[in-house]
């Protein structure tokens, strides 16, 4: 899961993913990072965590961090939060079978629209909507990826 700086939509991307894996019995590994260096060791944002903590999920041990070019080699799918995010992440991959690992989330819930995760960062009140839109997006990853 990849956004800007890593604290509020990637944050939750995670913990929704991590929620939904376990609950499906998914041996997965999931993790999320940002295209930016700026906040490279802090908890997500506090309003994030408030939002993840409405929906029974704890992100407060999540740290932020930057996403690398092992990253790429590390993960089978790397799912950004905007098309910005996407075109950053395409940068650091190299071989083809990399570039065809990035997907933006949103994708999954509405094919072919290219939809970005709008970053709350400056409005308050974004942070329910975008629960709303990761926990939808989430579910259809599973769905697509998952054997059964």
């Amino acid at each position: 899961m990849v956004c800007l700086g890593n604290i509020c939509r990637s944050p939750l991307a995670e913990g929704i993913m991590r929620q939904k894996v376990t609950e499906r019995g998914l041996n997965w590994e999931v993790d999320s990072a940002g295209t930016g260096f700026w906040h490279i060791g802090e908890p997500p944002d506090s309003r994030s965590i408030q939002t993840a903590r409405k929906y029974g999920l704890d992100i407060t041990t999540q740290r932020a961090r930057q996403i690398s070019a092992q990253d790429l080699a590390r993960f089978d799918l790397i799912l950004t939060m905007d098309e910005s995010n996407y075109r950053d992440v395409l940068r650091l991959a190299k071989p083809q079978h990399q570039e065809d690992k990035v997907a933006m989330i949103l994708d999954y819930a509405h094919p072919g629209k290219n939809l970005s995760v709008p970053d709350p960062y400056w409005d308050d009140d974004g942070f329910d909507q975008i629960y709303q839109m990761l926990t939808e997006a989430c579910e259809r990853v599973i769905d697509a990826h998952s054997q059964g």
